[in-house]
């Protein structure tokens, strides 16, 4: 690199010795010595570019993870395209961690992963152990971002757009068969039916055990199912009713019911980056490129982007591409 620096500056040097030379008059001379020192302004500059890229390229990649959701595939797609436009470095991106928060979290602490997307009532219960009665969510981000990086020397960066709260969802055939529209109705008849949910759902606070206690719900039986597989589960008959997001795909579909939380207990879990503080000072210019992610969503464009996915079978990837392209963040 130092050898090319100098070769690019002797090459400005030559320049400016030819044009001197060649100069006929003061006005001359002071174009000569004006384009010189723009040749060797330029080396310099592209000097500097080429090491930046390859100090990028030595630094390793900046490492994404992502849980198990059609949702977070297209989310961990967008932000490596997001990063590797904006800078120059390379992403890697780990998709599906079984569990989710459960395990991404402890891997982002050993320094397994750099960031992941993460949605702001789970941090706050499932990470951070509070209890389901939380400030605005303004205060609540705020609170988040000063809590990780005095405790884990992790921030919050921007938020998405999006609200990705749950929604009790039943099979067309459950909702059908006893009339369900909102989830107050299914207290009287959870009795007969089986509840299955992602590990997250069932184990948090403002999860399952909440909104059962604020409906009285006491189902049949309560299984385990990996997140990624409820809906299958669903519509094959295996579990009558399962915890959704309002931004589901399937929820479109017909297939399924969301109904109504009537008693206004479920609250938001606005999407946003968790990054560690060290990734951001190894990578200079990462924080600029995340914070493009702020305000770029819908509730209805991520539910968009959801449904091209699992529905009519598009690739994550190709998907990502378009809705960036559309937003004007990277070019076609």
């Amino acid at each position: 690199m130092r050898k090319k620096i100098i070769g690019l500056m002797m090459l400005a040097a030559v320049t400016v010795s030819a044009a001197a030379c060649g100069g006929k008059g003061e006005t001359s001379t002071e174009q000569s010595q004006e384009t010189a020192a723009g040749s060797q302004q330029e080396a310099q500059e592209t000097a500097e570019k080429t090491e930046e890229a390859e100090n990028g390229e030595n630094m390793g990649p900046v490492r994404i993870a992502t849980k198990p959701m059609t949702e977070q595939y297209i989310l961990g797609e967008i932000l490596k395209e997001v990063i590797e436009s904006s800078t120059d470095y390379t992403v890697e991106v780990t998709k599906g961690i079984g569990g989710g928060t459960s395990n991404i979290q402890p891997a982002m602490e050993k320094g397994e992963f750099d960031l992941y997307p993460e949605y702001t009532s789970s941090g706050w219960v499932m990470v951070l152990g509070h209890s389901q009665d939380k400030p605005s969510d303004e205060e609540m981000f705020q609170q988040l971002k000063q809590e990780y990086e005095e405790k884990f020397n992790m921030t919050w960066l921007g938020l998405y757009g999006f609200n990705n709260t749950y929604t009790m969802v039943a099979s067309k055939e459950a909702a059908d068969k006893y009339g369900l529209e909102n989830t107050s109705d299914l207290e009287e008849v959870a009795g007969e039916l089986i509840f299955g949910g992602n590990p997250d759902y069932l184990e948090r606070e403002d999860g399952f055990k909440m909104v059962c206690d604020a409906y009285g719900l006491e189902f049949k039986k309560v299984m385990d199912i990996d997140i990624g597989l409820k809906y299958q589960a669903l519509t094959n008959g295996d579990i009558d009713v399962t915890n959704g997001y309002t931004t589901d795909a399937q929820i479109g579909s017909g297939a399924v019911k969301a109904l109504k939380d009537d008693k206004n207990v479920q609250v938001n879990y606005l999407c946003s980056t968790v990054v560690r503080q060290d990734a951001l000072e190894k990578y200079p210019g990462l924080e600029e490129a995340l914070m493009k992610m702020d305000g770029l969503f819908s509730d209805k464009e991520m539910a968009e982007l959801n449904y091209q996915v699992e529905v009519e079978g598009r690739d994550e990837q190709e998907v990502a591409h378009q809705f960036l392209v559309e937003k004007g963040v990277v070019e076609e």
